[in-house]
């Protein structure tokens, strides 16, 4: 998709190509490492991009050829059947043909359309923080850093401008605090009393981070992603959650095959069919996966750690790797044309 888009140079100045994984134990001594080539099969289609790269690059490939709205919502539509009327939070009201939600695991616009998070939301026991800080040390420059004990995983990684990422996922049980930031690192704090490695001083930077990200680990399941005018793709149809790890790979690809199918055919209910008809099977796929994924994660057991470690330490022979991890990047999309191409 980034290679039809034009974007692939920019992506690759901006990205990262991993050069090692390494997953250590409390005293940080290596228990195992691999290179990704043995997961890819090559690094020459892969690299790795913060989210916020990303988006700029595409919006830097607009050249002004769509309108933008920034820094507003939607807070209410009406579906007449001939058209879309929508409120913006802003209080402008705009008519459109179509109207397609792209915003996210909570997105407001299939809430609005289909209904509550709860009929759609499957949360998989476990919670996500993603921050970053400026100064760290050690430095481990391309080398993705892994930490797991039973009930968590920490992965470190060091970016350019000695910035430094962090990534937790915990196991939770119970209510997930949202837009407490006070409440998460607390969450955070109690789930990780006593862990080994880096994380008490990870933690202790947790305050002064420059960016703060936290969630529930969730997939969205729906029998549809389309209603009357009213479509969804990425995380608001089909969220795989980050076990998966291709949430932004998969929104791009869903958006490319919806634009397709309207581009081949002038009636949009024939182009919503096609599109789900092309993707659910292969989307409920990489969900059903994800889930499986879990104990690499964020281990319930001693046994799941060790088998997690254990994988870790074959992870350097390729068959293994494939079976392991491989098979979820392999994947034969066949993506149609565009008519007016």
């Amino acid at each position: 998709m980034a290679e039809r888009m034009g974007i692939v140079p920019e992506l690759r100045q901006r990205g990262y190509v991993i050069a090692e994984a390494r997953a250590v134990d409390r005293e940080g001594h290596r228990i195992a490492s691999f290179d990704p080539v043995a997961v890819m099969g090559s690094t020459q289609r892969y690299l790795s991009i913060a989210r916020s790269d990303l988006a700029a690059v595409i919006y830097g490939a607009l050249e002004e050829r769509v309108e933008l709205i920034l820094d507003d919502t939607v807070s209410s539509l009406d579906d007449d059947g001939e058209r879309v009327q929508v409120t913006f939070d802003s209080g402008a009201n705009r008519d459109f043909d179509l109207v397609v939600g792209a915003d996210g695991l909570h997105s407001q616009i299939r809430r609005l359309v289909f209904g509550p998070d709860e009929r759609y939301e499957t949360y998989l026991d476990m919670v996500v923080s993603v921050f970053d800080v400026e100064g760290y040390r050690p430095r481990d420059d391309l080398i993705a850093m892994m930490h797991a004990e039973v009930g968590f995983q920490a992965v470190r990684v060091s970016l350019r401008d000695d910035i430094t990422t962090f990534v937790f996922t915990v196991r939770h049980h119970g209510p997930v605090p949202s837009d407490d930031r006070p409440a998460q690192q607390a969450l955070l704090r109690t789930r990780l009393a006593g862990a080994g490695w880096e994380t008490p001083a990870i933690l202790n930077l947790m305050p002064q981070a420059r960016t703060f990200y936290f969630d529930a680990v969730s997939q969205i399941r729906m029998a549809s992603w389309t209603r009357g005018r009213v479509a969804l793709v990425g995380d608001a149809a089909a969220c795989p959650s980050l076990l998966a790890g291709q949430g932004s790979a998969l929104a791009m690809v869903e958006a490319y095959v919806l634009a397709a199918e309207l581009s081949r055919v002038g009636d949009h209910v024939e182009a919503f069919s096609r599109y789900e008809q092309r993707l659910a099977s292969f989307l409920r796929s990489k969900q059903d996966a994800a889930v499986g994924l879990g104990p690499a994660f964020a281990p319930k057991n001693r046994l799941q750690l060790l088998l997690r470690n254990t994988v870790m330490r074959l992870m350097g022979l390729p068959k293994v790797a494939d079976l392991a991890m491989g098979r979820s990047f392999h994947d034969a999309i066949n993506l149609p044309a565009f008519e007016s191409a």
